[in-house]
């Protein structure tokens, strides 16, 4: 595994992979077990968005495997003063071990990759948010013992999370469904991907994704960079909060992700988020050992 760009690049085999070796990096980590993979090795970490859980799980991260972080942002470096990404990568791959990086466009992810020598990981891009859906897919198998066969449902924007878990999710053996307004749907390049696929569905009715799914997503209507669109998109997703009515679609037994952060009263109410609170903040968790898994995949291996 050269880099995390996208979860498009992989195969369903090789997210399991990562998936068992997050597993075995939980367990060693609670139970006090050192696995110094990456001893020496250092992570250049750049942020042009700002970042709580990515941030903290890759330092940390990076640091329980023996390794250490050089922290980058936009606002401090050159690359806020315009330096090509190419140039960006070829002086940091003389430098570091593996670069994390957390932007807007995906075509700078692809160019890092491109022109340097070390691996790149994709901490969140506007196109897809992989090791978070890596995270996801960790904490419905922990919780649900399997991932085939299971039903994931979707609800809000065809955002960076949308996109990744429609991918992720059957690559992995689950059905799919999706609920967002017109206008807001994944981009053609991910429906295209879900077209090879009979247990995929995209519909604009919130109850009919949520019927018997197995698990309930969802995220902020309002992603970084579209602030100036929260009125207009508060009115576009009226009537897809998941709330206790929309969950009596679901299964008894289904679980809630939130990618957090979770503004309750708009795309899930206080009292769902609440009583999944078990499951979301073990997803948070989660983002330290699959990271760390593709840290291993990608730098020590």
């Amino acid at each position: 595994m050269k880099h995390l760009l996208k979860l498009l690049d992989m195969s369903g085999e090789e997210i399991i992979e990562v998936l068992n070796l997050a597993d075995q990096l939980k367990y060693e980590t609670k139970h006090g077990i050192e696995h110094h993979r990456l001893k020496g090795k250092c992570l250049g970490m750049i942020f042009e968005k700002s970042s709580t859980r990515t941030r903290v799980s890759f330092e940390v991260g990076i640091n329980q495997l023996g390794g250490y972080a050089v922290v980058l942002s936009s606002d401090g470096s050159q690359i806020g003063r315009g330096e090509p990404v190419q140039d960006t990568a070829r002086v940091l791959s003389r430098y570091v071990d593996g670069i994390m990086i957390r932007t807007f466009g995906q075509d700078e992810v692809e160019a890092l990759a491109e022109y340097g020598s070390v691996p790149v990981i994709n901490g969140l891009t506007d196109f897809c948010h992989p090791c978070q859906v890596l995270a996801d897919l960790m904490t419905v198998r922990e919780f649900k013992g399997t991932l085939e066969g299971l039903k994931m449902c979707f609800i809000g924007d065809g955002n960076n999370m949308m996109n990744s878990l429609i991918v992720g999710g059957l690559k992995v053996g689950m059905a799919v469904s999706v609920a967002c307004p017109e206008g807001y749907r994944p981009p053609q390049e991910i429906l295209d991907f879900a077209k090879g696929y009979d247990c995929f569905e995209l519909t604009d009715d919130p109850m009919t994704a949520a019927k018997d799914a197995d698990v309930v997503i969802t995220d902020v209507w309002t992603s970084m960079g579209q602030e100036e669109e929260r009125q207009k998109r508060e009115a576009a997703f009226a009537g897809y909060c998941i709330d206790e009515k929309l969950m009596a679609q679901a299964k008894e037994d289904a679980m809630v992700q939130h990618c957090l952060p979770a503004h309750r009263g708009e795309e899930i109410s206080a009292e769902v988020f609440e009583a999944h609170a078990k499951y979301i903040f073990e997803e948070a968790e989660n983002r330290l050992h699959a990271q760390k898994a593709v840290l291993v995949k990608t730098m020590g291996e």
